[in-house]
């Protein structure tokens, strides 16, 4: 189902947040033709050029209050803490209130969240969801993700009276469809698992006036267009389309082609290169030391995640770390949603200050006064890398980035960061020096072994957002068991392993 629509195309030469705005494509029903794009290289590999000037969006804010927001979300926003909006906030809600259609880009911890989720809720405020049939729909890659919009606009959407509910893989469905048979304006949902319900009878999207697309990008790199589309084509066809991403490239080009109508695009602080409370480190190591060197970064004072290629990796640093007298622990796709659960929440609670991950930790995770990420592994590109390193820094927080390198990487990461358009801190290190140190806070580990003691049981759901404006981030919550055997063949694997 397409809309008929005729795009244009609009650019500001306000550069003060690097923001552009504007709209692209013209389609009419089953013909889809662009004549808004600028087909000049993009500033940097993969990503599409943003489309040209035209029409002007609505002035950008400095304050929630200037804002048409209903009062009791206005309340809310007080009650949070949460007064002055970050700059992604500031320029998309006075477009997204008035029904446009919104492409946004902001780095992960921009604020992306409340920039959707605040327009959403306003919009959709007043009115009552039939059974199985919600009025909002927000699509998000992963379940950690998903859990976090739903943690973060839950006390705003109490104060409007709406009901949210979250469908996600690995947790049990028949509670799911439940909460959808209760009725439910909004739904924030994984691809995979809103599709079963709707294969179900338990769900349709006939009634869905506003899209949210959130991290789109991974969306597409995680091989889930297919299911998108389906999904989109399913809403209704005049409805409000939001996209929001940290990176905006190529493989996000149809969407914004088929389902955006006059966008107003929106770039702000576009890329973790960009933020100056980010340091960028790449520590050229020798591959007989990298073990010794990782092991003194775990061990420093204060939390740090580590990100290495693979499951088996991840489990085999962590037991060594362990053994070592580091309080380590591991997160990654093969483990269980209720283990992926508890160990975020030992993770955020100080008892774990190691967390060795997969890519699965990426995105989606939130953690407060987290000031150091290491790439054990390199990433394979520079969208990995940047949200790697989106895990610190978040919400005006300084942090560091940490690359380990070793001789044979050294051209391949050399070429990485400048696709991802940083110029780093090159140093040659080896474990015990001070340099490490001074970089990293590395220290010798204890030798003592440890034991991280498993929780009795997952985490209640939180209710709430956390309390100051600095804090926009948000818990993540996960899955149970039992989805497995359910899976359909064509649906991509990672959706079980995100």
């Amino acid at each position: 189902m397409n809309r008929a629509r005729t795009a244009r195309t609009t650019r500001s030469n306000d550069r003060s947040h690097d923001r552009y705005r504007g709209s692209v494509g013209q389609r009419s029903g089953a013909s889809r033709r662009s004549t808004g794009y600028d087909r000049r290289p993009a500033a940097r590999q993969g990503e599409f050029a943003l489309p040209k000037t035209i029409t002007p969006p609505l002035p950008a804010v400095e304050a929630f209050a200037d804002l048409a927001l209903p009062a009791p979300l206005l309340a809310a926003l007080g009650h949070q803490g949460v007064t002055v909006p970050f700059p992604i906030q500031g320029a998309t809600l006075p477009n997204s209130l008035a029904g446009r259609d919104v492409l946004g880009r902001g780095r992960t911890g921009s604020g992306k969240t409340l920039a959707f989720g605040l327009a959403l809720l306003a919009r959709t405020a007043g009115q009552r969801a039939e059974p199985r049939q919600p009025l909002a729909l927000v699509l998000v890659p992963t379940r950690e993700l998903a859990q976090q919009v739903t943690d973060a606009l839950t006390p705003y959407a109490r104060a409007v009276r709406l009901r949210l509910a979250t469908v996600v893989g690995g947790m049990p469905i028949g509670r799911q469809a439940g909460a959808l048979r209760a009725g439910a304006e909004v739904v924030v949902a994984t691809p995979g698992r809103l599709k079963d319900l709707i294969d179900r009878g338990q769900c349709q999207l006939d009634q869905v006036a506003i899209t949210v697309l959130d991290e789109a990008d991974q969306m597409a790199d995680m091989g889930f267009m297919p299911q998108v589309t389906a999904l989109l084509d399913q809403v209704r066809p005049e409805g409000q389309r939001m996209l929001f991403s940290a990176t905006l490239d190529r493989n996000v080009d149809l969407l914004v082609r088929r389902y955006l109508a006059d966008p107003v695009v929106h770039s702000v602080d576009p890329s973790a290169g960009a933020v100056t409370t980010m340091e960028h480190h790449v520590l050229h190591v020798q591959e007989a030391d990298k073990h010794r060197t990782t092991t003194e970064i775990a061990a420093r004072d204060g939390r740090v995640i580590m990100f290495l290629d693979t499951k088996h990796a991840v489990d085999r640093l962590t037991q060594h770390l362990l053994k070592s007298g580091v309080r380590a622990a591991a997160l990654h796709g093969g483990k269980s949603q209720p283990q992926r659960t508890r160990t975020l929440a030992q993770f955020k609670t100080g008892q774990v200050t190691v967390l060795v991950a997969t890519n699965v930790a990426a995105r989606g995770i939130h953690v407060d006064n987290l000031d150091l990420v290491v790439n054990v592994d390199p990433p394979s590109d520079h969208k990995d890398y940047l949200h790697r390193g989106g895990r610190t820094a978040r919400a005006g927080e300084s942090g560091t980035v940490v690359t380990l390198v070793t001789p044979g990487q050294r051209r391949g990461m050399n070429r990485l960061m400048t696709d991802a358009g940083i110029t780093p801190e090159v140093t040659p290190v080896r474990s015990g020096e001070a340099e490490l140190s001074r970089i990293t806070g590395a220290q010798a580990p204890s030798g003592v072994p440890v034991v991280i003691p498993a929780p009795a049981a997952a985490p209640a759901r939180r209710a709430g957002a956390p309390s100051s404006r600095s804090r926009q981030g948000r818990p993540a919550r996960g899955r149970g068991p039992g989805q497995a055997a359910r899976r359909r063949t064509q649906r991509p694997a990672l959706d079980a392993a995100a």
